[in-house]
């Protein structure tokens, strides 16, 4: 059973042509690319992108990666990427959803482990950095409804 997601964002990715062989289906390795840009969307909002990771000092490799395909998806169809984050402590985890934006169908499960790396001096991480941890805890408590006192 796969954990539930803190904070979860979704795109919607139209697949192109370029991305089909010639049964007309997404060839297997461009999902990851898929999953890339809505771990890109999830990390925006989170406040802690590529670019904030680099000025922080530390670079995260995915170390590991998984896919379940259930349905293809095909030329022109319009999917919706889920991506969830799971786990952020230690090392940061996200599980995504591929679906069929007109039917909601499940077409593709996904995940992804990635651990920091200290640029100066490429030491991977037991423990995600502080900054790191800071900064997705700051945006996870923003989020959290806002409670008015006793309700009546």
């Amino acid at each position: 059973m796969r954990a539930k997601g803190v904070h979860a964002t979704e795109i919607d990715v139209t697949v192109p042509f370029f991305d089909v062989d010639s049964m007309e289906v997404v060839w297997h390795g461009h999902y990851v690319k898929y999953l890339e840009v809505a771990r890109c969307a999830l990390l925006d909002e989170l406040g802690h992108n590529y670019v904030r990771m680099k000025e922080t000092g530390y670079a995260w490799p995915i170390i590991d990666l998984q896919l379940r395909y259930a349905r293809p998806a095909r030329f022109g169809q319009t999917l919706v990427v889920r991506a969830e984050l799971v786990e952020w402590r230690n090392r940061l985890k996200i599980h995504y959803t591929l679906s069929d934006a007109a039917t909601g169908e499940r077409l593709t499960r996904a995940s992804t482990i990635q651990v920091a790396v200290r640029l100066a001096d490429g030491e991977m991480q037991l423990v995600s950095p502080a900054v790191f941890v800071d900064d997705v805890e700051r945006h996870l408590a923003s989020s959290l409804p806002r409670s008015t006192g006793p309700t009546p």
